[in-house]
């Protein structure tokens, strides 16, 4: 007994039989030193019995593979077997024991597997939900550092972790928590770089910079539903053991079917004409019969595209690995065909695969915005589109909206975050692409139980059944007698539609035509209860349909005076006799009246490009008067080429009445905008022109000497800032300051600083060292910053920060706000002690 437990550490794999699946991730020649390590370990090795050139299901305990796209990946999960990466047998080996098989799946789902996660200088609550994080997402966390980290996630880099790691050279990447927070956000793995020590991107660039066009990884042959033949085939041995049907809702011609067939043969398989008898099944639509019966049986259905890439590629890829290698519908998504969709900043396969994901979706898509475009999908948020796009109040979504409803076979919800974050210095389409196929909701949609007749005696027949029975206006499948239906016959099946269901042409026979038509008995039940699922679907419909009326209705009910239901109202007889004599008018005259002329649209007016991006605060013209005004006025001068922003980031002019400490105004100062009087607005109002901005600039000699500063100093400063007034400050903010954190936090940020919310449990990190210390005040950056007011629930926060900072080797400043208002309206670091709070 003894001699047997001393050689146990040599079986480490004594009940594993394993099965290596080769890819292009797991070459023969990678996965040989694989197998070596598994059996001289006691494992033992699997092949596919020849008979059917499957994985061996019932002897296999692991499947050894670097991706998750084989044919048997879902077969296997079904089956409880392990299916691990390449990487779980050398960390078993490493570690003596056997890892856990969940933190190396291949599957994109755990996208942080092989993620070995340890956090330095972040408060303990960021830590529980760091470690809650990439546990759940398939990746492990480790309270030391050892070789085994990959990721250490901190807020500076002066930690002793951190430290160790550069000391020892371990392979290892020191990050800030963004990049794990957006990750989470996105549901998907970013790149690392612009979040990397020592010199992050996020940090040291302002977001309006040009951010790096990323190339898009594995979209060749997935980026349309109709590709090209493919040329130069080599030797294939994909379709070896496969019986392939290609079905005739392809519409090709004899010529390109028999290439087909000569390839699929020439690639080891067969080509049969009965859906029962393949494994395969080729289709352009959702709607065929044979898709649904190939569907229901669990046999791979793809498309044209998706046939043409397993050529080129030469190797076997699920067709639900890619939204546009699995058929389409004839109709789209209910609700698609009422949206209007452009893009901005992707290229190359990556657009072309956006735009026909728009198409067959069953959504106008356009190359131009216009406002009457509805969303406006793009990967980050700078570009021209998305600035008029948010002035127009078009959806700014990026590409994870259209693939997960595309996906899910349904519009899916704009509340949800991830569809509208934009990481910054991130060029969302890397992760394009990745967005599989949801089988059980298509399959709610295209075969649900019980919506297809199967005939046991071979092919299921299908009559020639139009949308609609000529002359009588019923729709097919109503009438039994009409149909002939019987067990071998089946009714074409069109999924479930949110439109309203078309009216029957009107008849002027005899009473007995216009009676309910008898309902179709297919399952040969005497007794069926209908299902509330198409009462649900109607009231989801009619909801959707109304929704722009909602959104309407909760804008002007914000408007000074109330809502006006489309106008002051006004008595029931004033309405009456109105409506009278529109009516007697259109009769006399032949005009038509509103009500007919409301449904007619107005020609849309195409204006040229801003010259000038303005934002307005403080102006006493739209805060008093109407909002109607403010609506006139700003259509105005976006005729005149001032588009008139919200957004201070992308400003590059600033009208208002004096020198003010707005929000608004403080941050549009960051980015060194040209600052006018709002004379400037009155002015092109009065005389309908462009006039020179240069003439308006603002002049407030009070203002100037109150605040202790010249305005035209601090614009010059905040240009050679360039946004970074702030980066090199550690600046803390009290949750209920006045003012609010947000505000205060959103001012650091604008100029380039990190502010995060002080409170009893956060950890203070250490100082940043500046990259040039001669060029700011060493009086400023070697203090940690508290913002904070002087009520008793602040100041009972004093002694634990000044503490804290003491234990870190720096010298609190607990400050009134002032400090960072007035050092960001002066774009100048300057202390002065009139700022600090004393001890108490």
């Amino acid at each position: 007994m003894d001699g047997e437990e001393t050689t146990a550490p040599s079986l480490l794999f004594s009940q594993i039989h394993f099965f290596v699946v080769h890819s292009e991730g797991l070459s023969s020649s990678d996965a040989e030193p694989l197998i070596r390590a598994l059996v001289e370990n006691g494992a033992q090795e699997q092949s596919r019995p020849a008979s059917t050139g499957r994985i061996p299901l019932e002897e296999a305990t692991h499947i050894i593979s670097a991706t998750s796209d084989f044919p048997e990946y879902f077969q296997c999960v079904d089956a409880l077997k392990s299916v691990v990466r390449p990487e779980w047998v050398h960390a078993s080996v490493a570690k003596g024991r056997l890892a856990n098989p969940r933190s190396y799946s291949p599957d994109p789902r755990y996208f942080f597997s092989g993620v070995v996660l340890c956090c330095a200088n972040i408060p303990e609550g960021d830590k529980d939900a760091v470690m809650g994080g990439v546990l759940a997402k398939g990746g492990l966390y480790s309270s030391s550092v050892t070789r085994m980290v990959t990721h250490i996630v901190t807020l500076s880099k002066d930690d002793e972790k951190c430290r160790t790691v550069l000391t020892k050279d371990f392979k290892c990447k020191i990050v800030l928590p963004h990049w794990f927070d957006d990750c989470l956000r996105l549901g998907k793995r970013l790149d690392e770089d612009p979040y990397l020590f020592p010199d992050p991107e996020i940090l040291r660039k302002k977001p309006q910079d040009l951010i790096v066009e990323t190339k898009t990884l594995d979209m060749q042959g997935a980026s349309s539903t109709n590709p090209k033949v493919p040329s130069g085939i080599q030797d294939l041995d994909v379709f070896i053991g496969k019986n392939i049907k290609i079905s005739d809702d392809l519409e090709i011609g004899d010529h390109l079917r028999g290439t087909i067939e000569d390839l699929i043969v020439n690639g080891g398989g067969a080509v049969t004409g009965s859906v029962h008898k393949a494994d395969v099944l080729i289709c352009q639509y959702r709607e065929s019969l044979d898709y649904r019966l190939a569907s229901r049986a669990g046999k791979a259905v793809g498309n044209l595209a998706w046939l043409y890439y397993l050529v080129t590629q030469n190797r076997w890829t699920s067709p639900t690995m890619r939204l546009l290698h699995y058929p389409v519908s004839k109709y789209g998504i209910p609700g698609f065909d009422k949206f209007r969709i452009c893009l901005s900043n992707y290229s190359g396969d990556a657009r072309v695969y956006l735009e026909n994901l728009a198409i067959a979706a069953n959504a106008v898509f356009t190359k131009s915005m216009k406002e009457d475009n509805t969303h406006l999908i793009t990967a980050h948020q700078n570009s021209e589109k998305c600035d008029a796009a948010r002035d127009w109040n078009i959806h700014v979504v990026n590409h994870l909206w259209l693939e997960e409803s595309y996906a899910n076979w349904q519009v899916m919800t704009l509340s949800n975050s991830r569809y509208t974050h934009f990481p910054p210095r991130t060029n969302l389409s890397e992760i394009v692409g990745q967005t599989q196929i949801d089988l059980q909701a298509i399959k709610r949609h295209f075969y649900p139980q019980g919506s297809v007749e199967e005939s046991e005696g071979g092919e299921t027949s299908r009559p020639d059944v139009r949308s609609r029975e000529e002359g009588n206006g019923q729709d097919p499948g109503l009438l039994s007698s009409q149909l002939n239906l019987s067990n071998s016959d089946a009714v074409p099946y069109r999924p479930r539609s949110s439109g309203a269901t078309p009216r029957a042409a009107k008849s002027h026979g005899a009473y007995q035509s216009m009676r309910t038509p008898a309902r179709v008995n297919i399952d040969g039940k005497e007794n069926e209860t209908p299902s509330s699922r198409g009462a649900k679907d109607r009231a989801a419909a009619k909801l959707h349909d109304q929704a722009a009326d909602i959104a309407l209705y909760e804008k002007e009910r914000k408007r000074a005076g109330g809502v006006v239901f489309g106008g002051r109202r006004r008595s029931s007889e004033d309405q009456i006799s109105n409506m009278s004599r529109k009516r007697s008018n259109s009769k006399d005259k032949g005009v038509a009246t509103d009500e007919d002329a409301r449904g007619a649209k107005k020609a849309k007016k195409t204006r040229e490009p801003p010259v000038m991006r303005l934002l307005v605060t403080g102006y006493k013209r739209w805060a008093t008067g109407s909002g109607k005004r403010e609506v006139e006025d700003k259509s105005r001068l976006r005729d005149m080429g001032v588009l008139v922003t919200q957004d201070p980031a992308h400003c590059t002019h600033v009208a208002a009445p004096a020198l003010l400490r707005t929000k608004k105004f403080v941050l549009a100062l960051a980015g060194g905008p040209m600052v006018l009087s709002t004379e400037f607005v009155d002015d092109c109002l009065a005389k309908n022109q462009l006039l020179q901005a240069e003439d308006y600039f603002l002049n407030d000699s009070a203002g100037e000497q109150k605040q202790g500063f010249k305005l035209s100093d601090a614009i010059s400063r905040a240009k050679d800032h360039r946004g970074q007034l702030f980066k090199d400050l550690s600046i803390y903010c009290t949750e209920n300051v006045k003012g609010g954190f947000d505000t205060y936090k959103a001012i650091v940020e604008a100029n380039g600083g990190m502010c995060t919310m002080y409170n009893a449990r956060t950890k203070i990190a250490p100082t940043n060292v500046a990259a040039d210390p001669d060029s700011i005040d060493p009086d400023i950056t070697d203090y940690v910053y508290l913002l904070s007011d002087s009520s008793p629930a602040e100041t009972q926060l004093w002694p634990r920060f000044r503490e804290s900072v003491r234990k870190c080797g720096s010298v609190p400043r607990i400050s009134q706000t002032d400090f960072c208002l007035l050092t960001a309206l002066r774009q100048e670091l300057h202390w002065n002690e009139s700022y600090e709070h004393k001890e108490r």
